[in-house]
């Protein structure tokens, strides 16, 4: 049955290799569990806030935090839908698709981390693709964006396997030192243009109601 209150615990994006399903309570167990293992190689920081820097339990807390915040927040003019991603029904990681001002500009960003042991098997393109999906067939947007910085050649790869254009460039603080982000943008047509059809959305109905979406 449906979740009478909140739709988003009722949304899925399926592909024949990845499961994404919104991060609810067990989910959020299953993950800060997750996350005691190492996602990335401690000499490198692949994200903007340092948060894997964390000593444990502070990493868990600060994580059960961000979804608890994220879901309070969730209004049709600003949202962060996070979402566990799930191989044969093990989290392997989370992602997000993030947007301000939606029902007006059509334009969401994603962000991901997949736990280091899965990764290199071609899961982050998978899970970039479910996203893309769900953020244009299912929520209708015109425009995706997403950044990386310069020394992340997974995530750039990711990126540029998908089709996105160079956005420009940023300075931004990486552990208290300079560092250069990429940003990259890909617009409706040229997401169109090699759209998929083996992608399953489940629950988007409901979560296009509660962002005030019509239906794309």
């Amino acid at each position: 049955m449906p979740h009478p209150y909140w739709p988003l615990f009722d949304l899925e994006v399926r592909t024949p290799i990845l499961t994404l399903r919104y991060i609810d309570d067990a989910l959020a167990d299953e993950l800060a569990t997750l996350i005691s293992q190492p996602i990335h190689d401690p000499a490198a920081m692949p994200f903007g806030v340092a948060w894997t820097d964390a000593p444990e339990p502070t990493r868990q807390r600060d994580a059960y935090r961000f979804w608890a915040r994220s879901r309070a927040h969730t209004s049709a003019e600003s949202w962060n839908i996070n979402l566990a991603i799930e191989r044969h029904g093990r989290a392997i990681g989370a992602c997000s698709l993030m947007a301000e001002h939606f029902p007006t500009l059509g334009t969401f960003e994603t962000g991901s981390w997949i736990t280091q042991t899965e990764q290199g098997h071609g899961y982050g393109t998978e899970m970039r693709a479910a996203l893309l999906h769900l953020g244009f067939a299912g929520l209708g947007a015109t425009e995706a964006t997403t950044a990386a910085f310069a020394d992340n050649p997974r995530s750039l790869g990711v990126t540029r396997r998908h089709g996105y254009e160079p956005n420009g460039t940023k300075r931004m603080l990486r552990r208290g030192e300079s560092a250069e982000l990429l940003r990259f943008r890909l617009g409706r047509d040229e997401w169109a243009a090699s759209r998929r059809d083996d992608i399953e959305l489940v629950g988007v109905d409901g979560v296009r109601d509660l962002l005030g979406l019509v239906t794309p």
